[in-house]
């Protein structure tokens, strides 16, 4: 995986019609290098260029810091909302992951559910959250 110093880089991944766009972005001013806390924002785009109306009922993530360390994520839903999206439909959404380590990778899934009630998963790109502390020595 390339790391991108470029906080505007754009990562997409379109499973079953369903195009997930993610944009990461470092908070310099809500993070303290120096307390080991970093924060990133990320803005997800969910677009529908598939034939079915869909509902988004759960989210899995995966969050990898920069030592290796992996937490988990599961819930209903993105941002409280279960959206739905007819054809055509998109949805945005911004939310946040702090770190211990100036940078990670974060991956995961959206749990989707079809009008005729079948469901069927939605792979988030996997990308990368860098910050501009990467190369400091921690000492």
């Amino acid at each position: 995986m390339t790391a991108h110093k470029d906080d505007q880089h754009m990562y997409e991944e379109t499973t079953n019609g369903i195009r997930v766009s993610v944009r990461p972005v470092y908070l310099e001013d809500q993070s303290s290098p120096e307390d080991d806390h970093y924060v990133w924002a990320y803005n997800v785009r969910i677009e529908n260029h598939g034939e079915d109306r869909v509902q988004l009922i759960n989210r899995h993530w995966k969050i990898t810091d920069g030592m290796g360390r992996c937490q988990e994520v599961r819930g209903a839903g993105v941002v409280g909302e279960q959206p739905v999206l007819a054809p055509g439909d998109s949805y945005e959404y911004t939310s946040g992951t702090p770190l211990q380590t100036p940078s990670g990778i974060m991956m995961g899934e959206y749990e989707m559910e079809r009008s005729d009630g079948t469901g069927f998963e939605v792979t988030i790109p996997a990308f990368s959250l860098d910050s501009p502390h990467m190369s400091q020595q921690i000492h």
